[in-house]
């Protein structure tokens, strides 16, 4: 019986400047999934965002600072899917 993948589960943002739109997030491979205080949930891709944005929301993600302006400024339509 094959095993199933475990499921890796989101992230609570940091938010360290306290005004932010984003809640969780996940990182995977070559994906970011964001929840906002909308209870919107998108996923951005490298092949949605671009590698370089990618890696500057993995790092933002982290860091616990600046992600949702820097979604809001340079990602705005630029995911992969809406989930809800």
């Amino acid at each position: 019986m094959a095993k199933k993948p475990l499921k890796v589960p989101a992230e609570k943002y940091q938010n360290l400047n306290g005004k932010s739109t984003v809640v969780t997030y996940k990182i995977e491979k070559d994906s970011v999934t964001i929840v906002f205080t909308s209870h919107a949930k998108y996923i951005y891709s490298n092949q949605s965002a671009g590698p370089l944005n990618i890696k500057k929301m993995k790092d933002l993600a982290i860091a616990g600072k600046g992600l949702g302006t820097f979604i809001d400024a340079n990602l705005k339509e630029s995911f992969a899917r809406k989930i809800r």
